[in-house]
């Protein structure tokens, strides 16, 4: 399922989980892995002057330099280095969304594996401001390859998967998550929870829902996600569905927390529009934000839907 995958990292030690998942991934599929850094942003125009995003010392962008910051990054992953040896290092110079985008549409990745932010003060930060990090809104953003997002330590990672859970709520781009959870659980050969979480309060604003009608809308949601979902799959069984009322991200971490899983997947954005216009949907940010386990976000078509 995997040939390429990119690995944008800052070096930091912010970046220690997402580079297990992504070393772990390459070695299961036996997939190249680029472990890819941005040097820093020019100081000005095209001056060969950056402000390094660790140090955040203006550095000159000579030989020795690049040479330097290759040797750190071997020096910071050497033993994931020494374990699987297929792997390359690709430097660029720039705003670290824009260059990570740009290496990914010329490197043709099967995936993006990065972590929720970028410093380590970051994570404590984003979780009392509820948002993720700046360089990953805008990279799921427009990333045309599903972007897998890695907050905390991940102890499973990609070997050991025995749940994946994938949250569907009927729009378009969530038969893309769908077809991404649905192949990666049948090539892993892991079990698949199809969830939904029914939101009722949009509509039944300021009412009293009976348990009577709850079970109604649940039935309905279920009817519908076997007709969208489930009759796409072909002789996989190693799945089950379940429809849960209440807010979207609350019900999906504890249902992911229930079945233990090892993988969320999720559509980028929940309403149907055009996905260049998306903004990382507010559902998808809390999960990253909260969960134990990766969560994967899928934006395109592209690398999930059969030609």
């Amino acid at each position: 399922m995997f040939e390429r995958v990119l690995f944008a990292t800052t070096g930091s030690p912010a970046c220690d989980n997402a580079a297990k998942v992504a070393f772990d991934l390459a070695r299961v599929h036996e997939a190249h892995l680029i472990i890819f850094h941005v040097l820093g942003l020019p100081s000005h125009g095209y001056s060969q002057v950056v402000r390094d995003v660790r140090t955040g010392e203006e550095e000159e962008v000579s030989e020795d330099y690049r040479q330097w910051v290759e040797e750190e990054l071997k020096n910071t992953y050497d033993l994931q280095m020494e374990s699987y040896g297929n792997w390359s290092i690709e430097l660029a110079t720039g705003r670290p969304s824009r260059e990570i985008l740009r290496a990914a549409r010329k490197m043709n990745p099967d995936i993006v594996v990065l972590g929720a932010h970028t410093k380590d003060e970051d994570v404590a930060i984003a979780k009392y401001r509820a948002v993720a990090g700046n360089t990953l809104q805008k990279v799921a953003k427009s990333s045309r390859t599903p972007v897998l997002i890695v907050n905390r330590p991940c102890d499973t990672c990609w070997s050991y998967f025995s749940h994946i859970v994938v949250g569907v709520d009927m729009s378009k781009a969530s038969e893309y998550a769908f077809q991404f959870a649905y192949k990666t659980a049948r090539d892993i050969g892991c079990r698949l929870h199809v969830f939904h979480a029914a939101d009722l309060s949009s509509l039944y604003a300021g009412k009293s829902i009976g348990q009577e009608e709850i079970e109604k809308k649940i039935e309905e949601a279920k009817r519908k996600i076997n007709y969208r979902y489930i009759s796409q799959m072909e002789d996989f069984d190693n799945y089950d569905v379940e429809v849960w009322e209440g807010i979207p991200y609350v019900e999906i971490l504890k249902f992911a927390r229930a079945k233990e899983a090892d993988l969320i997947v999720m559509a980028h954005h929940a309403r149907d529009v055009d996905p260049e216009q998306a903004e990382l949907g507010s559902t998808v940010e809390q999960v990253v934000l909260r969960s134990a386990c990766p969560v994967a976000s899928v934006n395109h078509p592209d690398k999930v839907v059969d030609s």
